[in-house]
């Protein structure tokens, strides 16, 4: 089937990074309307042909991944403000250690990834795809290195900057609009690259992975957290295969790779893996001492404090979140397709927790790669964007 709008310019909703309210950000994008309804439609129409036949059939997964960047900038338009308003500003799932509160869970994920590639003062390092940049920010001052953040939705971009500037720390943190495709970044001059469940939004995973490897000094390393199916998942089984279509189309990613695939890109564009691992297997030493990353979707009876800060994550949250987001436009306090967004994302979450349950996906397949010391490029030549674009200083000096 095709769809010609996927391929229209469609206009970017009104939105303003420096409003804080989430009631705020909605009525500033109703006034322009048409816009965010042209969005969300253009987002819907992706997914059209194969929305009720979910064989992911090879048509409909070649145009998602053809036009996987506007894909992903329709989405983020559409979700920032309802991920902040639920979620907070570190767009991601970590694991959930009993007695931790879920920021303090949230921030020792992403130290962990500064950790394990030994950031420090006077390094700099990329973020690829770094949403509003709630790890950069977080990585910054855990470390002290500087951190650019990668991101091709203009609305993040500017929310990244605003919130640094706004917390003080745009001395260590950037934001740089681009597609982390064609990274507009020299070649090796970076010290180090993380990616926080981020690259699955990309057309393939080889067209990323070779543009880090670009871009990083010899010998320097990527750590990364990837969405990827398990070997638990089994594409012939019918429901199964509807739960991994419902993630994929309520977090806009155009096809979710295998472990096997992942590993076979980072080798392929010439990386050295060091180490990796499911980071959500339910088998894993630490299980034990861990919720389910899922938990603060799926929701708990209990009624501490810490269950009662999550509370919009929640399935009862996110249906008060949803009648809320109606009244507002059936009001036209909203703009119109605000309540198809909230409706994608509880797709989303639901999809999420069923995955979950059965392990048939992790949002944090973790692993570590290093560019040899004696490489200057990705083997059979990568494409050179971004050679001749912003230059080092521009992009990442402080």
């Amino acid at each position: 089937m095709t769809r010609t709008t996927t391929t229209q310019q469609i206009p970017t909703p009104v939105q303003d990074p420096e409003l804080s309210s989430f009631l705020l950000r909605l009525r500033k994008k109703n006034t322009d309307t048409s816009s965010h309804k042209q969005t969300v439609d253009s987002y819907y129409n992706y997914w059209d042909s194969d929305r009720k036949k979910t064989d992911n059939n090879d048509n409909s997964v070649a145009e998602r991944r053809s036009n996987s960047d506007k894909l992903t900038n329709h989405f983020y338009d559409l979700v920032t403000d309802f991920y902040e308003y639920g979620w907070g500003t570190s767009f991601h799932f970590a694991r959930m250690f009993r007695e931790s509160t879920f920021k303090s869970c949230v921030a020792q994920h992403e130290n962990f990834l500064a950790l394990k590639l030994g950031l420090k003062p006077g390094m700099e390092c990329i973020d690829v795809g770094c949403g509003v940049g709630g790890p950069l920010r977080e990585i910054a001052k855990f470390s002290g290195a500087y951190i650019t953040g990668l991101n091709n939705n203009a609305y993040q971009v500017e929310r990244c900057r605003h919130l640094a500037n706004q917390l003080g720390l745009s001395s260590l943190c950037k934001a740089v609009k681009g597609d982390f495709q064609q990274m507009p970044f020299p070649s090796n001059s970076l010290d180090a690259a993380y990616a926080i469940e981020a690259t699955c939004h990309a057309a393939r995973l080889e067209n990323v992975y070779g543009e880090v490897f670009r871009v990083l000094k010899p010998g320097a390393q990527f750590a990364c957290y990837e969405w990827l199916t398990t070997e638990k998942y089994n594409e012939q089984d019918p429901a199964q295969r509807q739960i991994i279509h419902d993630v994929e189309e309520g977090n806009s990613i155009s096809k979710l790779y295998t472990i096997p695939q992942c590993l076979a890109a980072l080798r392929a564009v010439g990386f050295e893996i060091e180490e990796y691992c499911d980071l959500a297997d339910p088998d894993s030493p630490l299980a034990a001492a861990q919720d389910p990353w899922y938990l603060p979707l799926q929701g708990s009876f209990s009624m501490n404090m810490e269950q009662l800060h999550r509370w919009r994550m929640t399935p009862l949250g996110r249906w008060m979140t949803d009648k809320m987001v109606l009244t507002l436009e059936t009001l036209r306090v909203a703009p119109a397709g605000t309540r198809k967004v909230s409706s994608l994302l509880n797709l989303a979450a639901d999809a999420l927790v069923k995955s979950g349950e059965q392990h048939l996906m992790t949002p944090m397949f973790f692993f570590l790669v290093r560019k040899p010391a004696n490489a200057t490029s990705p083997p059979g030549g990568a494409a050179a964007a971004g050679a001749n674009g912003i230059s080092r200083i521009e992009a990442v000096g402080h």
